[in-house]
């Protein structure tokens, strides 16, 4: 059974930090692009970063609005990925969730092209 999970989430204030992680299991990590999106109230999701699968690239993207600001990563050996977040802003605050796929490159930005979903984590950034 596939499992993703995510922790760190809380509230802060604007201009402070605070660092996500996702744990999976279930999957052959290591085949899997790794990435987060986050969808606040009234919004679509939107795609925040991606870490692509070892076997393609590897490569990282993000999102015009946190680039600069945060950071993912993730931890092959331990089945985890991360996204480090500076810097917060109020218009940040959303739920953020860890995603897998198995797309090709040209839709690692996209949400519809990942298979598997964590419950998602509450962040919220006050001003």
């Amino acid at each position: 059974q596939v499992q993703l999970a995510e922790s760190g989430g809380g509230v802060v204030q604007a201009g402070g930090s605070l660092r996500l992680s996702c744990t999976v299991s279930g999957v052959t990590f290591r085949d899997y692009h790794m990435g987060w999106f986050r969808q606040a109230p009234g919004n679509e999701r939107e795609f925040v970063a991606v870490a692509t699968r070892p076997g393609t690239g590897p490569y990282i993207y993000y999102s015009e609005s946190v680039k600069g600001r945060f950071t993912i990563s993730r931890d092959n050996a331990k089945k985890m990925v991360y996204l480090q977040m500076n810097n917060l802003k109020p218009e940040d605050t959303a739920i953020y969730y860890c995603a897998s796929s198995m797309v090709a490159l040209s839709g690692v930005r996209q949400s519809e092209y990942y298979r598997h979903w964590g419950q998602g984590t509450q962040v919220t950034v006050s001003s």
